[in-house]
């Protein structure tokens, strides 16, 4: 059996109730891994998040973009306060195993996937897909992404399709992505 195959083993039980989305979502990671447990973000996760950010930012997306690209899109003084205005402002969930914070993602009402960030020693574990099933479920009609180079695979492979790439600044660079969407 693949890797992939046990991949994810899943019970999960998302409910409406009063305009509030909750998500109850564990799923066991095979024989390496333990139980993956997808939540709503807290502000107390805001430190850790940031940190995670920052991190795959410049670890992950590497081989994608210079030293200076990723100092501009993840610089080492990020505002901490906006960012967990931002994330608690959306729905945004966190992806933790046995305490760790393994990745997070936001969505707003309008089905513009803002952010999705998993751990690199977590990439392809899967992580990446339940937090992006949580955040796709949270919003009806289609999603709209501004996905890096990097990511690009990942949410073509989800039924993405690019609209078109462009060009952002970031304190005076420029970075491309990917504006891309789902039509559900």
């Amino acid at each position: 059996m693949s890797r992939r195959d046990s991949l994810p083993v899943a019970d999960a039980l998302f409910s409406i109730c009063s305009g509030r989305f909750y998500v109850v979502y564990c799923y066991h990671r095979g024989e390496e891994g333990g139980i993956v447990e997808i939540r709503r973000y807290r502000s107390s996760d805001v430190e850790e998040v940031v940190r995670l950010f920052r991190d795959t930012v410049h670890t992950v997306n590497v081989a994608d973009h210079t030293a200076e690209q990723l100092d501009a899109w993840a610089p080492s003084d990020i505002d901490i306060g906006e960012w967990d205005r931002s994330l608690s402002s959306h729905f945004s969930v966190v992806a933790t195993e046995n305490g760790k914070l393994l990745g997070f993602g936001d969505i707003d009402e309008s089905g513009y996937l803002d952010r999705l960030y998993v751990a690199s020693a977590h990439i392809g574990t899967g992580v990446g897909t339940v937090i992006c099933d949580a955040l796709e479920a949270a919003v009806k009609g289609k999603i709209v992404t501004h996905a890096s180079v990097t990511a690009r695979p990942f949410f073509e492979k989800r039924g993405y399709t690019v609209v078109r790439a462009q060009q952002v600044e970031r304190v005076g660079v420029l970075l491309t992505n990917f504006v891309m969407e789902k039509v559900r």
